[in-house]
């Protein structure tokens, strides 16, 4: 040893660079020492040292520097190694050799190490570069010592950069060693300098260390060094803990898992553990959640772990420490919007971990404030402005109701917070209907997700108009909506079956059967399947065994009947097969059931399951000893078994089926149960065709649809019986019409099923048809011939004053006939339509007479036998006759040229709104038959949409459209502009098809088409003809004054704003910028150069609207994306690709230059017209500032630019704007003020008293209240009333607060006391007046 001694001693007197024999040797002294516990070497290099004069600060500076040298890790850790083992010798001189530089280089060194790690095989320890290590060995020759060696092959591996981990391990483990001897609270930037590499060793080794086994090492023994740093005896712990948290905070924040372990793991253990001893440590980690708050990110995935981490925290710290975080949290609600939405994220997260603590799941007791409080603030972010957060805080809350719904105590306490059953605005429910209607797409998916989790939570008392507001999410324009609407719905549906759910259910998912998208389809027939026939299916298999543990009682009435019958049925049965026989829901059922069918999804026992369900119904019936006349099966379950047979004819019974045929054959319906249509055709027409029920009516209908379906599974010999029996009443001409074709199909499908071959089935159907058009012909010319005989005779007679028996008679005979007539008629169009290659020239003249007859023909009025009108005596003859035509012209395409014409006339003379119906349906038809011959006529049936009549109104909008997307029909001409009025019309049935059509099926057939048609739009609406250049005639005038919303009345405005809306809301971005070019163009500057007149009202009102279009915010395009709060809609709708960035950034840049290029050219038709209106006096000049002042502030930076070569004129415009906005401003105070004198008027002069500034703001519109000029122009408003009121009260003798002051009195002009009357008022009413006239100039208004 004294020859290293040696060494170490002469190479510090030569004052050189520390080389690595110098850190060699010293290693080599050190380790011996403390290996050996001898300290004798030690001593006598200390006393070396003073020998030669060389003070131990040279020895640490030398270490120093070779620590900071940072030629290479190796080394620098060396010398960090030989550091801290000099302070750990024993009995070295601590305070002298510790230099807080030498300590910072040591922290340098080990941060510029971590990253050139070196692992072996054995414990990850070995150097990179063992092989040239070797070859280092070799080049060192044998000619020197093993000391020498090694150093040269150590110095070799330093040379290369690396060095072994397990030199970091010991130089951490002797770190926390040396800081027992160390006290740094003399030292505060040694000690922030200590904590911050330690933290940054982690994030450091985690990127460039590939061994976990080893970093897990290194975690470790960062914790200790950190928790030894914690300790008071290195200053105050509150600092030394704020030091040590701020430097872990952005490893808490990171999305690395070890990292972010390692932070959390230590100060959720090693520093909560800490508590005990420190109340400081625990005032600082109580703090660190809101520090964390601080700096959380706003990315979605980052803020997630956030809240992570966060909660991890807080859940460690104790009950008073959460709850001064929950108010925190409630404060951040009502912060900034980074701190709502993050508020939104936190407030789940601390119900779901801290339940107890809250008191949500304590069953006595009282539930603790933070809960009912962080619960209200996550309601309250329901209705934030910021949409994302909207839709953050629904989603949330979501998972609040699932979380909460454990227990009863949580399911209250839940249900007072959301505020079921209030109808105020922060009823949950008022809120979810205004979420679901919602203009961001998450938000109302979002909704519809809470509505189905609060399911559970409401225990079936939904509301109604929320359930509407759902169901009506099943028609969302996206697809994603309408699945969580449909999940929403149908979650309700599956766990209560209240009347309610079941009709909204049944209203809005069987629909979705023709959804555009196949997957929605398909779970539609899925949830109809489960919800609908299962259910079905499962009731009716169970009534065998349920019905007979019901007791007979043949002497109990009636009224036990409906009570039975609900204890019988399962709830929720018989108004769920209601619901599905409903004529605006039975189209989608027929679909879903055909559907499933050909997928072969439907199950024998449904049909099994009906019989059941009707067999039951009419024991139970009989059991109370019921007329059976009177019975009707439930309703619906006719009808689903019609549907089903189709595909499971085996499992259909025929002694069922012709059991109830025989019976709904035999008992006729007694005329108490006639139907509305039938009862006012009796009394309308007078005659007596037989009556029946609505129900026995379709009772029957469905019957024979069924026993059609099952007829291949029908005996022979009672399929020819019921052969028969249809024939034999279709020859009586005595059904209801809608019988007639379900006999009509009946009859030709058993004749075709139980014919050998087609041809033989073509020839019985054949010759029934004959057979019954024969007789038809016959009953309708016996018809003609006995009111024409019947009018001759009359013509004939002198009027008698009273009736005879004979006249009596032929009356009720001709009301008889009248009867079969519109039968035989309504058979004679059933016949055609099941056999189109019938002979029909025997009847076309008889059904041409019946619907002439009406007409002013003078060729007809000569002859007196045909002066009879059809139309007159017998409408409903004259209906079905028009009716009957319209199908015999659709297998007859001669016959369809010649009466077309006829039908057009009459759609436009005829008074009959069920006419008109019906011709509108035909025409429809027509349209796919004779697609080019009724093109000419479209204008005309377009008429229809302004029918007088909703119902044909609500038709020819539907067949219209659905010509439209069968491309039938062009939108060109004046289609597409007489289609917008349907967007305010007065139905509200028809306004909501129409938004649909324009909203989804418009915008996806014809995108172009809003765009193209919307500056003629404006003109059509307002009744202008300026963008023509011509006059129409007066019937086209009548047409368009049809087909326009004129006037500048409120109502009429609002209408045309409305269809505009729409209109905007179709374009793209690209087509909103030149639709704002086109109305500046064609109105604006038509304006200007006077080719639109400003003198007539329609062009006044084309103007405006132009105004009002180009101040709307449908128009507007925002140049820069939301703030980052907005980013929660981008997260919820989805993540994006790689290139939308930059092609996002591209779209705003090319947006950018052409909303420049816009108001460039937009600005000086402004100017222009502002000039022509003020020139004219103009009342558009306020429409016109409005407009402006919009502008001005949406294209700020645009018109500077644009202005900047002008600066005067820049200022007048701004002067004007700012002298308009002081006026409105004025007239809106005066106007509340006025109107709340009025209202005071009517008080008794006691309570009367003026209004103050804040009552008045009260009356103000929302938006007004934080207008700094109307908040002005109100107070000034304010004060003058209050001035006249004080000077009305003086001049009336009143006693004011200055009468009863003790001043000296003042005499009047006139010498008079006050109050008195003089003869010199006039002077007194110059002097207000000129008052009046005194000019008042605002300099804060101008400015």
């Amino acid at each position: 040893m004294d020859e290293i001694i040696a060494r170490i001693v002469t190479n510090l007197e030569t004052q050189l660079p520390v080389s690595q024999y110098f850190l060699r040797d010293l290693e080599t002294l050190l380790d011996f020492t403390l290996n050996t516990n001898d300290t004798i070497d030690l001593e006598n290099f200390y006393n070396e040292l003073s020998s030669r004069n060389l003070s131990l600060s040279l020895l640490t500076n030398a270490i120093s520097s070779a620590m900071d040298s940072g030629l290479s890790s190796g080394t620098s850790i060396l010398a960090s190694k030989v550091y801290l083992s000099l302070l750990l010798s024993p009995n070295a001189p601590v305070f002298t050799l510790f230099t807080p530089m030498a300590f910072l280089s040591l922290l340098r060194a080990i941060r510029l190490a971590i990253k050139k790690p070196s692992f072996g095989s054995g414990e990850g320890s070995a150097p990179k570069s063992l092989g040239r290590k070797k070859k280092g060995r070799r080049n060192a020759g044998g000619n020197k010592n093993r000391v020498e060696n090694r150093v040269d092959s150590v110095e070799s591996e330093a040379e290369e950069g690396g060095y072994d981990v397990k030199d970091l391990f010991f130089l951490l483990d002797k770190l926390e060693m040396v800081m027992g001897l160390v006290h740094l609270d003399r030292f505060p930037d040694c000690l922030k300098g200590l904590v911050e590499t330690v933290c940054e060793i982690p994030t450091t080794a985690v990127e460039f260390w590939g061994n976990l086994a080893s970093f897990r090492k290194l975690c470790e023994l960062c914790s200790r060094v950190l928790s030894e740093a914690l300790r008071a005896e290195h200053g105050n712990q509150e600092d030394t803990a704020a030091v040590v948290l701020k430097a872990l905070a952005p490893m808490i924040l990171l999305s690395k898992s070890q990292v972010r372990s390692f932070a959390l793991g230590f100060v959720v253990n090693d520093m909560v553990g800490m508590f005990q001893s420190s109340s400081d440590i625990k005032m600082a980690v109580a703090n660190m959640p809101k520090y964390l708050v601080q700096r959380a990110p706003e990315k979605a995935e980052p803020r997630a772990l956030a809240v992570d981490s966060i909660m991890e925290i807080v859940k460690a710290l104790d009950f008073e420490n959460q709850g001064e975080f929950a108010d925190y949290i409630i404060k951040m609600s009502e912060g900034k919007g980074r701190f709502r939405l993050l508020a939104v994220d936190l407030v789940p997260v601390f119900i779901t971990s801290l339940r107890s603590s809250l008191g949500f799941d304590m069953v006595d007791g009282v539930e603790n404030s933070w809960g009912i409080r962080l619960l209200e603030a996550l309601v309250q972010r329901c209705s934030d402005l910021t949409a994302g957060i909207r839709a953050r805080a629904l989603t949330n809350l979501a998972q609040v109701v699932v979380s909460l719904s454990g227990n009863d105590k949580s399911r209250t306490v839940l249900k007072e917070v959301m505020g079921f059953g209030c109808e105020g605005i922060n009823g949950i429910s008022k809120i979810l209907k205004l979420r679901c209607m919602d203009e961001k797409a998450a938000v109302r998916k979002a909704a519809l997700l809470l509505i189905s989790k609060l399911t559970a939570l409401l225990g079936g008392e939904l509301d109604e108009e929320l359930l509407k507001t759902v169901g009506m999410a099943c028609s969302d324009p996206l697809v994603s909506i309408r699945k969580v609407a449909v999940s929403a719905l149908s979650e309700a549906f599956r766990t209560y079956s209240t009347s309610l759910v079941t009709r909204v259910w049944v209203h809005s998912i069987p629909r979705l059967i023709s959804d555009n998208e196949t997957s929605i389809q398909e779970e539609c027939e899925n949830l109809f399947s489960e919800l609908v026939l299962a259910r079905i299916s499962r009731a009716g298999l169970s009534f065998s065994a349920n019905y007979d543990s019901f007791p007979r009682d043949t002497n109990s009435k009636g009224n036990n009947l409906d009570t039975e019958a609900e204890l019988l049925y399962p709830e929720g049965l018989l108004p769920l097969l209601k619901e599905i026989s409903d004529g605006e829901v039975s189209p989608w059922v027929k679909k879903i059931c055909l559907s499933l069918g050909r997928k072969k999804k439907l199950q024998t026992k449904i049909a099994t399951a009906l019989q059941n369900i009707i067999r039951t119904s009419e024991s139970l019936w009989l059991k109370h000893s019921m007329s059976i006349e009177k019975w009707t099966a439930p309703a619906g379950a006719w009808f689903l078994l019609s549907e089903v047979s189709a595909f499971l004819p085996k499992a259909v019974d025929w002694e069922f089926l012709h059991h109830h045929w025989v019976l709904l054959d035999k008992y006729k319906p007694v005329s108490e149960l006639q139907s509305p249509s039938q009862q006012g055709f009796a009394d309308e027409e007078k005659v007596g065709v037989e009556s029946s029920s609505v129900a026995w009516v379709g009772d029957r209908v469905f019957l024979l649809q069924t026993i059609s379906n099952v007829s291949m599974e029908l005996p022979p010999e009672p399929a020819a019986d019921l052969a028969q029996n249809f024939l034999k009443r279709l020859e009586g001409f005595n059904m209801h019409s809608t019988e007639v074709n379900a006999h009509v199909k009946a009859l030709r499908t058993l004749c075709k099923r139980k014919a050998l071959n087609s041809e033989e089935a073509d020839s019985l159907v054949m010759r029934w048809v004959n057979q019954l058009q024969s007789k038809a012909s016959q009953v309708l010319d016996l018809y003609m011939s006995k009111i024409s005989n019947a009018n001759k005779e009359n013509t004939l007679l002198t009027p008698q004053t009273t009736v005879s028996r004979k006249e009596r008679r032929t009356a009720d005979s001709v009301s008889k006939l009248l009867a079969q007539a519109i039968i035989a008629v309504y058979t004679i169009g059933s016949l055609v339509i099941v056999c189109p290659s019938a002979n029909l020239k025997t009847i076309v003249p008889t059904i041409h007479t019946i619907i002439t007859s009406g007409s002013s023909d003078p060729k007809s009025s000569k002859l007196p036998g045909l002066a009879v009108s059809v139309k007159q005596s017998a409408p409903s003859l004259y209906i079905q006759a028009w009716l009957t035509m319209g199908k015999i012209c659709l297998v007859d395409g001669k016959l369809a040229k010649r009466y077309l014409p006829l039908f057009v006339q009459e759609l436009e003379k005829s008074d009959c709104a069920a006419l008109r119906n019906n011709i509108v349906v035909m025409m429809a038809d027509f349209c796919v038959r004779y697609t080019a011959m009724v093109d000419c006529y479209m204008s005309k049936i377009t008429k229809c949409l302004r029918d007088p009549c909703e119902l044909v109104r609500r038709q020819t909008f539907i067949l219209l459209s659905r010509l439209l997307q069968r491309d039938y029909v062009k939108w060109r001409g004046v289609l597409f502009l007489r289609f917008l009025l349907c967007l305010v019309d007065d139905s509200e049935k028809i306004r909501q098809l129409a938004d649909f059509l324009f909203g989804n099926i418009l915008k996806a057939k014809a995108p172009l088409l809003a765009y193209n048609s919307f500056v003629e739009a404006i003109f059509v609406l307002n009744d202008c003809n300026a963008h023509t250049g011509r006059s129409n005639s007066n019937s086209s005038r009548n047409e368009n004054r049809l087909f326009s919303i004129r006037g500048n009345d409120e109502n009429s405005r609002s209408q045309r704003m409305h269809i505009y809306s729409t209109l905007l809301k179709q374009m793209a971005p690209e087509h909103l910028l030149a639709t704002f070019a086109k109305v500046c163009a064609e109105i604006l500057a038509a304006a200007s150069d006077g080719m639109l007149s400003l003198e007539d009202t329609a062009g006044q009102s084309v103007l405006q609207d132009g105004f009002l279009i180009l101040s709307s915010k449908e128009i507007r395009i925002q140049s820069n994306q939301g703030s980052s709060s907005e980013a929660a809609d981008i997260e919820d709708e989805g993540g994006d690709s790689g290139g939308a960035p930059t092609a996002a950034s591209k779209g705003r840049a090319i947006t950018q230059a052409v909303r420049k290029g816009l108001i460039q050219n937009a600005i000086p038709i402004f100017i222009e017209l502002k000039r022509l209106l003020e020139s004219k006096n103009s009342p558009l000049i306020g429409s016109l500032m409005d407009c402006l002042r919009i502008l001005l502030k949406d294209y700020k930076n645009e018109i500077d630019e644009i202005l900047v070569a002008d600066r005067q004129l820049q200022k007048e415009l701004i002067y004007d704007m700012q002298k308009y906005e002081s006026m409105k401003a004025k007239n809106t105070a005066a106007d509340a003020v006025a109107t709340m004198q009025r209202s005071d008027a009517y008080r008794s002069p006691r309570v009367t008293k003026e209004p103050s500034s804040i009552t008045v703001k009260g009356k103000l519109p929302k938006e007004l209240h934080s207008n700094s000029k109307v908040a002005s122009a109100v107070a000034d408003a304010v004060a003058a009333a209050t001035a006249r009121s004080v000077l009305r009260e003086v001049n009336e003798g009143a006693s004011t607060p200055l009468s009863a002051m003790s001043v000296p009195k003042l005499k009047s002009r006139t010498g008079q006391p006050p109050g008195t009357a003089t003869t010199g008022g006039n002077k007194a009413a110059e002097v207000i007046e000129s008052l009046r006239r005194r000019q008042y100039f605002d300099s804060d208004d101008d400015n």
